[in-house]
């Protein structure tokens, strides 16, 4: 990773001008949080309940390589976006649940479109499918799922 990082300031600020720009008109009824985890191969981001019963906060985690520089801040947009978007939907938030499953018939990317977000949307898959694999590479994280898939086979 680069020794420049975005903190979880940063973070909050990208969340309040997108939501600011896309999502005024979606309410936030309870306290959101938003934070980097601890970085992750597979998911980018996630969004859940916090551990209350009652007045539960919903927290959105990004996937903690983002703090490296190295990473676009489309990529971070997008997922921030998407996680929001399930928030927006009901899932993990007070809002009642609009779908069945989070990602029903690519409602979340169809919602983003409309929004205005297509572009950046696009151009996060494209980094990702692109990009990827080799910033896990450089970072000495990558692992084949292919010997991962073998040990387990043949211990």
């Amino acid at each position: 990773m680069q020794n420049d990082l975005r903190d979880n300031k940063w973070l909050k600020e990208r969340f309040r001008y997108l939501y600011q720009r896309y999502f005024s008109d979606i309410e936030i009824t309870n306290n959101l949080i938003i934070k980097f985890g601890r970085p992750c191969r597979t998911r980018l981001g996630s969004i859940k309940k916090g551990r209350r019963v009652e007045n539960f906060n919903s927290i959105i985690t990004i996937n903690g390589y983002f703090r490296d520089l190295g990473i676009p801040g489309y990529v971070i947009d997008a997922v921030i976006a998407h996680e929001f978007m399930h928030y927006a939907h009901g899932f993990a938030s007070p809002h009642e649940q609009a779908y069945a499953t989070p990602h029903k018939g690519g409602v979340i990317d169809y919602d983003l479109k409309e929004r205005g977000l297509g572009d950046i949307l696009k151009s996060e898959k494209q980094w990702v499918k692109e990009n990827w694999e080799n910033y896990l590479k450089q970072n000495h994280t990558y692992k084949s799922r292919r010997k991962s898939i073998f040990r387990i086979l043949f211990r």
